[in-house]
């Protein structure tokens, strides 16, 4: 497998009301074309900015490294790179919240998912082409929403919005797809509908997946590899089956319980006799 997004000793400080916050602290990695990674920390833990700087949304500290998608540098030592909009198509992102323009009707909430390519008069007056209208279509038929295409965006379900947000994503052609905390705000049978269809189009479309998750359950059950972080730093980078309650009681101590939602993986049913033991050898 082939090196598509590399971060190398990324640093983001947080300043206010006279306080700083190191957000990330060192952070390097190199995930290879077509993996599905999942995030995971506890609030707080730098997931967010991570993800938000990978798409050059957060611009990171001068005293950080390059960050690299597909050998297309984003960002180096606190600047974006002239070509952050272009290299953007490469990446496809999709937000806890959505952000859809709720008046609009589906197809149009799709298809702003190409702006950044069109100028302010095309997008004002919503001229897009028959070529570009197909291509929603035919996005919204990967995300089992085409029948919904001419409806209003705040006639659907929280999960319909957030698979109409991945259909958006994916119009541009995206090499790599980001999911920030996509599933946070949805019920289980929402949430299982959400990450299903992004893990089969990732595996579809040969796209790489990085999502940022708090329910170690879902990362178990859709990612293969596990990056997780405490306090801005990278404290496990490996298979998600590594992943048990003893380790991440011993990573995350007394915040473990914002990682694991017991009622629903019988793995971690132990999880508050780990911590017990550990806070009995410390």
């Amino acid at each position: 497998m082939s090196s598509i997004l590399n971060v190398n000793t990324a640093n983001k400080t947080f300043f206010s009301s006279g306080r700083k916050t190191q957000a990330l602290c060192n952070v390097t990695i190199d995930i290879d074309a077509g993996e599905r990674v999942a995030l995971i920390g506890a609030s707080g833990s730098g997931k967010s900015t991570l993800i938000r700087a990978i798409c050059g949304l957060e611009i990171l500290d001068k005293d950080s490294g390059v960050l690299t998608i597909n050998s297309r540098e984003i960002q180096s030592h606190g600047q974006l790179s002239n070509n952050v909009r272009q290299i953007r198509n490469e990446i496809g992102i999709i937000f806890q919240q959505f952000n859809l323009v709720l008046q609009l009707d589906v197809i149009t909430n799709v298809l702003i998912g190409i702006c950044p390519q069109k100028n302010v008069f095309q997008i004002i007056s919503r001229r897009f082409t028959l070529d570009e209208r197909a291509k929603a279509l035919d996005a919204l038929e990967s995300v089992g929403l085409v029948d919904f295409a001419y409806q209003r965006a705040s006639t659907l379900s929280g999960g319909q919005q957030q698979r109409v947000a991945i259909a958006r994503a994916l119009i541009k052609g995206a090499k790599v797809l980001l999911a920030d905390e996509p599933v946070a705000s949805l019920d289980p049978e929402s949430s299982r509908k959400v990450m299903e269809t992004m893990v089969n189009l990732s595996e579809k479309l040969d796209l790489t997946f990085v999502t940022s998750l708090h329910q170690i359950p879902v990362a178990k059950k859709y990612c293969d590899r596990t990056i997780a972080l405490n306090q801005g730093r990278v404290v496990f980078d490996g298979p998600t089956r590594d992943l048990n309650a003893a380790t991440l009681a011993e990573l995350y101590g007394s915040n473990v319980g914002d990682l694991v939602m017991e009622d629903e993986f019988s793995d971690f049913e132990d999880v508050n006799i780990e911590k017990q033991k550990l806070t009995l050898v410390q």
